[in-house]
């Protein structure tokens, strides 16, 4: 019956809201530093099995095929894509890349998070009132392990393998301390909590952690930004996509409506 097809045709209008939802913030984040582009992914429903295979018809040989009907589609997950973005060159000493699959690591307050410990493809860093190198979201998160700059510092110098350096007037070094990177096996389980931050999760994986130009973990750029992976054309290609089919389920449901009318009708004959 027309029944099924409107249900159908709801979850199915139902879970392209939720993808326009995820491309629409992928969108909005196209100029966001370090932003991970995410996609929604699909399942179909349970079917209704109207007739199981291996049955014999009145002439005797057996179906070869089963009669099922779908019930639908749902969104199973949201995907993070963590392809590295282009890479901006700023000249400012204190904007970091990686050129690898590493993330910085920094505090995060409260208890969203396991550990206490967030990570970020962003790397515009500032320095706070007490001297430490905070990443520059709404939080200042402190960056893990905590480096801090001399008052009579002039001049930062970070190296590939992630060591800071402070140069005084008098072209003196002192080294600061070293960044630590980490990676996970399932980068796409972790959560992201706003602010340019990912938290680990069950399904992440523990991190792996590590000093730069390690591993995968990969090098630091100093004076360069990654940016966001959010393609805009992409994007916007998979919007129309995505407001077609929704136009197409609602048009499901027009034709669903209209049979069942036809149904209903033919009692007045």
């Amino acid at each position: 019956m027309a029944v099924e097809a409107l249900h159908s045709a709801a979850s199915g209008m139902t879970a392209l809201s939720t993808q326009i939802d995820v491309i629409a913030n992928n969108i909005a984040n196209v100029n966001t530093t370090g932003f991970k582009a995410s996609r929604a992914n699909f399942e179909d429903l349970l079917y209704q099995q109207r007739e199981q295979p291996g049955v014999e018809n009145g002439d005797g040989p057996q179906n070869p095929a089963l009669l099922q009907v779908g019930l639908g589609v749902r969104v199973s997950n949201t995907q993070f894509d963590f392809g590295q973005g282009s890479i901006e060159v700023t000249n400012r000493s204190l904007d970091l890349a990686v050129e690898g699959d590493g993330l910085f690591r920094v505090t995060v307050a409260g208890d969203r998070t396991l550990d206490n410990i967030g990570y970020t493809r962003a790397g515009n860093f500032f320095v706070n009132r007490d001297n430490q190198v905070v990443l520059g979201n709404s939080e200042g998160a402190i960056l893990d392990p905590p480096i801090e700059i001399p008052d009579d510092a002039v001049g930062i110098s970070i190296s590939p393998d992630g060591i800071f350096t402070a140069i005084d007037s008098q072209q003196n070094t002192t080294e600061l301390g070293q960044i630590q990177l980490a990676t996970f096996v399932n980068p796409s389980g972790l959560k992201s909590i706003g602010g340019n931050i990912f938290v680990e999760t069950e399904v992440s994986g523990p991190p792996v952690v590590g000093s730069p130009l390690e591993g995968q973990l990969g090098g630091i750029a100093q004076g360069q930004l990654e940016a966001s992976n959010a393609d805009p054309v992409t994007e916007l290609v998979s919007l129309i996509k995505a407001q077609r089919a929704f136009e197409l389920n609602s048009q499901t449901i027009q034709a669903a409506d209209e049979t069942l009318q036809v149904v209903s009708n033919l009692r007045r004959f």
